[in-house]
């Protein structure tokens, strides 16, 4: 969906004609300008992108909350799937954007961080390497979704009007909570008390949770320059980029599934090579592999800047390049990151430190959407190149900084 969001405001929802049918705009655009200042159709669009996929990432610490106190980790998926269904379905109409946009951020806040957790609960504490694995494998399955959504969505939405894509998304969501629920009794916690009493905090643990925290912190720079794809990427591929083949328009959309797909195909070689390199100790191997991540992420910016000085209309290979180096960045730093989390956060809050990953990328898609206004100002190069020392820096001081917060995990019982 997040794929054809930006587009879908740019070319139609923001016009004349449609924007005065948004039930509640008025008053919800006036807070926004009120924080942010006056805002072009493309600032306002970007802005909205980053508040919407944002809160995304924020809703999962409440949803992780819930999950350890309350709800338990099924019902609190079942729930957030739920919500998210009928958020999609309400992005067929224009009346109800901003109600489908509040029941999407509500969802996956109860969706995103539960599943992640169920996921690090199949290996046992001390299997850092095989958790590793699993989250990657994991993030095949995530990919699959995010690779054929954009393909199908934006096909329908070319074809028949955006809302057909929307409506579709909905179905597809509802067809996930089937393949959950058929699924479940798999699950090591299935015909267990869902809400258990976890051993209390100890002196130790603080620590921990800082050094995880810091690790959140500094993926959030990768963060910023990675989901720039899903938001001014789309924008100047819709302008730039040669998009005719053969007689068939591709649509922009389609470039949203580029990333994931390289995120499947990548998996197999890159377990294969962190299997084999020399000198990786467990513990170390995650933070090295965070900034490695990082520093794919500048490079794919980088690709960018240097299409943008050649010419101002670009072959949709370049894009395609920038796509495939995002992907194999993202299988860096993201599933790392999760089973890093889910290994070490301590058992009493380990759901709800699994939903304050995502966090992170609260933080980073505010600030994406934030950054959408100096695209124009800074012309397309400035601004890639911009997203390019932002990646940079993010992985230099992750690179910097992991003996202390790998020496600080060990001393506190993660192995």
């Amino acid at each position: 969906m997040t794929a054809l969001l930006v587009l879908y405001m740019t070319q139609q929802l923001l016009q004349p004609g449609h924007i005065s049918h948004i039930l509640g705009f008025g008053p919800f655009r006036a807070v926004i300008q009120s924080v942010f200042g006056r805002l072009s159709p493309l600032a306002l669009a970007s802005q909205i992108f980053g508040l919407y996929s944002g809160f995304v990432y924020f809703t999962p610490v409440f949803g992780g909350l819930l999950a350890d106190r309350l709800l338990g980790r099924r019902a609190a998926i079942v729930i957030g799937a739920v919500l998210m269904s009928a958020g999609h379905i309400a992005m067929a109409f224009d009346a109800s954007f901003l109600l489908a946009l509040l029941l999407l951020i509500l969802g996956c806040g109860l969706l995103k961080g539960n599943i992640s957790a169920q996921v690090g609960s199949l290996y046992p504490e001390h299997d850092s390497e095989g958790r590793t694995r699993g989250f990657a494998i994991f993030s095949i399955g995530i990919n699959v979704g995010a690779t054929a959504g954009p393909i199908l969505c934006g096909l329908l939405a070319q074809l028949y009007g955006w809302h057909a894509g929307f409506g579709l998304a909905g179905l597809l969501m509802l067809c996930a909570l089937a393949t959950y629920l058929a699924g479940y009794r798999y699950l090591p916690e299935a015909g267990q008390s869902q809400r258990k009493v976890h051993p209390p905090l100890h002196p130790g643990d603080a620590r921990v949770i800082v050094a995880l925290v810091i690790v959140m912190a500094l993926t959030m720079f990768q963060s910023v320059a990675y989901y720039q794809n899903t938001n001014v990427a789309l924008l100047w591929i819709d302008k730039h980029v040669g998009l005719n083949f053969l007689g068939f328009h591709i649509p922009v959309a389609w470039f949203n599934s580029i990333d994931p797909l390289a995120s499947i195909v990548f998996v197999p070689p890159l377990l294969a090579l962190w299997h084999r390199q020399p000198g990786m100790a467990s513990e170390g191997s995650e933070l090295q592999k965070i900034a490695v991540g990082a520093f794919i992420t500048a490079l794919a910016n980088l690709l960018l800047v240097v299409a943008c000085l050649v010419s101002n209309r670009t072959p949709g290979i370049i894009p395609f390049i920038y796509d495939v180096l995002l992907g194999i960045g993202f299988l860096y730093y993201w599933p790392t990151l999760l089973a890093l989390v889910s290994r070490a956060a301590p058992q009493a809050v380990k759901a709800t430190l699994m939903g304050t990953v995502f966090l992170s990328l609260f933080i980073a898609n505010i600030t994406i959407g934030w950054l959408g206004r100096f695209y124009a100002p800074l012309t397309p190069a400035g601004f890639w190149a911009l997203n390019v020392a932002i990646a940079a820096v993010g992985g230099l001081l992750t690179w910097l900084m992991r003996a202390p917060l790998e020496r600080n995990l060990r001393q506190h019982g993660v192995n």
